[in-house]
C-alpha cells in the first residue's frame, strides 16, 4: 500500500511557475514509477510526466521543455517544476505510483489531487 498526499497547487498568471510535491508514506526507493497526471473539467485525465527510479521520464509533448519531475527518495518525494504556464495547464493534478519493476508507468495509486489554475 502507498499513500500519496500532494502540495503546492494554487492560482497563478500565465507565465508565471509553480513546483507540485507529493509525499509517499513508504519508501520511494521501492517504488518503481512517480507520475504526474492531470483532468481537466470534462476531459480525460492524463499523464503530465512520470520518473522511474533510474530516472528515466516521460512526458506529454504539451509539457516538454516547461515542466520538469524529479524525485528525492531519501525525502520519499516527487516533484513537478512547472514554468511558463498556460491557461491550458489549468486542471486537478494527481500523484501516481506504480511499486511494480516491470514496464508500465502507472499504477494504481493516487493522491487526492491539488488544483492548479493558470490565469489568462
Amino acid at each position: 500500500q502507498v499513500q500519496l498526499v500532494e502540495s503546492g497547487g494554487g492560482l497563478v498568471q500565465a507565465g508565471g511557475s509553480l513546483i507540485l510535491s507529493c509525499v509517499a508514506s513508504r519508501s520511494t526507493f521501492s517504488i518503481n514509477v512517480m507520475g504526474w497526471y492531470r483532468q481537466a473539467p470534462g476531459k480525460q485525465r492524463e499523464l503530465v510526466a512520470a520518473i522511474r527510479r533510474d530516472g528515466t521520464t516521460n512526458y506529454a509533448v504539451s509539457v516538454k521543455g516547461r515542466l520538469t519531475i524529479s524525485r528525492d527518495n531519501a525525502k520519499n518525494t516527487v516533484y513537478l517544476q512547472m514554468n511558463s504556464l498556460k491557461p491550458e495547464d489549468t486542471a486537478v493534478y494527481y500523484c501516481n505510483a506504480h511499486p511494480s519493476f516491470d514496464s508500465s508507468w502507472v499504477g494504481n495509486y493516487w493522491g487526492q489531487g491539488t488544483q492548479v489554475t493558470v490565469s489568462s
